[in-house]
């Protein structure tokens, strides 16, 4: 197997794909693990984002898998789920076996399975602890009918399920996803009322810091938006996600920072303003406090 070699100039344009088959877009597709590695002699691919969502059940085999720049072990049974934007890098040094699912925004869109939908499950929520569930030692009987019959509506040529077939695929699709989220591991919360409301406040926040991370950086221009004391977010969020808000919102500045170092010939002063600090050396002070790490030190070995 090659090794793969991420060499500095790379590092300033992480490529970013479409969702093609056969060289046309599409808006859904499927592949197999194994088929994938055997195209490419088990060569690891390099530091990539796709402008599309994708799921990754590795059903065997094993290495790793980067995710916006935090490697995650591949284990049999374990489903990775991507939103689009995100870099990542499968790392698979002996042949595996599974399933690889893509889809489009707009494919969510038009076959009514809905953004709503998919932010109430949160398996492709990019602040979440982990961008994996583990099905392994479960009853996976529904999975394995739901992706056989998904990958049926492409094997079989029929006149009827072709004409129907991304409807048909959106369902089981749907069905796909909320057997998923059963796979969840729930948090034990001892307050009940915060974890009824939890939810709720937890995507409105999570919404919000998308919309605003680079130029709110407090924890009460989030919570004053909200109609909420700062302590009563921090503690809704604490229980639910296990960070306060004060974490999650510098972990998204830390993201979008590796992120635009790694991808963009910004220089540290420009990326500083980008993500709202008036002082660069208050951005270097933060970066390196978040992480453990100075920034420049980040950029040049990223990936090596």
């Amino acid at each position: 197997m090659k090794q793969s070699v991420f060499t500095e100039s790379d590092q300033r344009s992480i490529p970013s794909f479409d969702l093609t088959n056969n060289q046309e877009q599409v808006l859904f597709a499927y592949k197999k693990m194994e088929n994938i590695w055997d195209e490419t002699d088990g060569e690891a691919d390099l530091p990539h984002r796709h402008n599309f969502f994708t799921i990754i059940w590795a059903k065997s085999g094993s290495g790793s898998h980067l995710v916006d720049f935090t490697r995650y072990e591949i284990t049999p049974g374990r489903i990775f789920f991507l939103a689009p934007g995100q870099v990542h890098q499968v790392i698979t040094p002996q042949r595996p076996t599974g399933l690889v699912l893509m889809f489009t925004q707009e494919f969510v869109c038009r076959y009514n399975i809905g953004e709503k939908f998919l932010k109430m499950l949160a398996l492709f929520d990019i602040a979440a602890e982990r961008p994996y569930v583990d099905s392994a030692g479960k009853d996976i009987s529904s999975l394995i009918l739901i992706s056989d019959s998904i990958t049926s509506l492409f094997e079989s040529t029929p006149t009827e399920r072709e004409r129907f077939r991304n409807e048909s695929v959106a369902s089981w699709l749907k069905l796909f996803l909320i057997e998923c989220s059963h796979y969840i591991e729930s948090k034990e919360v001892e307050n009940t009322q915060l974890m009824e409301s939890g939810s709720h406040i937890v995507g409105e926040f999570k919404e919000l810091l998308e919309s605003n991370f680079k130029i709110w950086h407090q924890v009460n221009r989030y919570s004053s938006q909200m109609g909420l004391s700062p302590d009563y977010l921090n503690n809704v969020l604490k229980n639910v996600t296990g960070l306060t808000a004060k974490e999650m919102i510098a972990a998204r500045l830390v993201l979008e920072a590796k992120r635009q170092g790694v991808n963009t010939l910004l220089s540290s002063k420009e990326i500083s303003y980008m993500l709202g600090f008036n002082d660069p050396a208050h951005f270097s002070k933060f970066f390196k406090s978040a992480t453990g790490e100075n920034f420049t030190d980040f950029r040049e070995g990223a990936f090596s």
